[in-house]
């Protein structure tokens, strides 16, 4: 008789002014994939109560024993007044409890944590955009890019602010089960599965002018019509605007220009395709609008680092094991390690 699979378990790290929001994403993610992880909350100390950032003081059932039979680590957002450049002790005995190899996710300010660790130095990396300037005065080592929503570099992935950990989160069971499972939790969450654009589009801008059209109209239609060329003068005509105001509209709005939005799109639907289907990789260059299977083969090695043909296997390998319950950490960590590269949602 087979041996019964234990669900990979996902161990939330509530660090001293931890976020209650951010707090609650892992638990409202994860446990919408029947079987598949277990979530526990756990704090740095044997002192179970955690001072939260809001009114109000959390008791959790676990300590730090938790992460050292942790497959993946979560670690949320904590008070930006508690910030330093080196963990508190009983913070960095935390850390050390935590296995080689075992997945590690922070949302936000929980970078912070993660590079006073040590664990981003010389890595891509994310954090708020609005805490850029801290963060590199802080850690220079880090690679950082605040533009885009999450990073993933194997075994260590950063998310930006807030509702980018659903972002993050809903990354991870697709890591792990398939664009179909994280499609469904996302549907149940009444998020998308997967947003367009990075951090830029949500930097404070000036007020748009009284009866300025914008693009979404647009993009909405694009996405109806990727199997087609769409030249920036086609986008901009459908808009009814000047290519050149069309562009500036764009990069406002979504934080990114035309041409680089529409290789992500296509990249995407790309990679979904793979994924749901045994259409060949020339016919899914044709449906996405690359020119050749060529042309899919370069814009999906530069987006995550792999070929139509390995991003298949890995994908449809995680799907088929996810239909039971997912064992341990090195099959989520590892699947989503080989299939996504380094990819960083933007």
């Amino acid at each position: 008789m087979p041996a019964v699979r234990r669900p990979h378990r996902v161990a939330v790290l509530a660090l001293d002014g931890v976020y209650p929001f951010e707090l609650g994403i892992p638990n409202r993610v994860f446990p919408l994939v029947p079987g598949a992880y277990e979530v526990v909350t756990c704090t740095a100390t044997d002192d179970r109560t955690v001072a939260t950032s809001a009114d109000f003081t959390i008791t959790v059932e676990h300590g730090p024993e938790a992460l050292e039979t942790a497959d993946t680590v979560v670690l949320p957002p904590y008070d930006l007044r508690l910030l330093t450049r080196e963990l508190p002790e009983p913070v960095r005995n935390a850390f050390a409890r935590i296995r080689p190899g075992t997945r590690i996710v922070s949302i936000c300010t929980g970078a912070f944590a993660l590079a006073a660790a040590g664990l981003l130095d010389g890595r891509p990396a994310t954090t708020h955009w609005a805490l850029t300037d801290l963060f590199r005065g802080m850690f220079p080592h880090v690679a950082l890019d605040p533009e885009v929503l999450f990073i993933d570099d194997g075994d260590v992935l950063t998310s930006a602010g807030a509702a980018s950990g659903v972002d993050v989160c809903l990354h991870v069971v697709r890591s792990d089960h398939g664009s179909a499972v994280a499609n469904r939790v996302a549907r149940h969450c009444v998020v998308p599965p997967w947003r367009e654009g990075g951090q830029a589009q949500y930097i404070e801008q000036p007020v748009p002018e009284e009866g300025v059209s914008g693009t979404a109209t647009t993009r909405a239609w694009a996405l109806e019509n990727l199997d087609r060329p769409l030249a920036l003068r086609e986008l901009a005509a459908h808009a009814r605007m000047s290519p050149r105001t069309f562009a500036r509209r764009f990069q406002e709005e979504t934080g990114t220009s035309p041409g680089r939005w529409l290789i992500q799109q296509r990249v995407h639907r790309a990679r979904h395709l793979l994924e749901s289907s045994d259409l060949s990789v020339d016919r899914i260059a044709a449906e996405v609008g690359f020119a050749t299977g060529t042309s899919l083969r370069q814009h999906l090695h530069a987006a995550i680092g792999v070929s139509p043909q390995t991003y298949r296997r890995t994908f449809r390998a995680g799907a088929e094991a996810g239909a039971g319950a997912r064992a341990g950490a090195g099959a989520g960590a590892r699947a989503g390690a080989a299939s996504a590269g380094t990819p960083r949602h933007s």
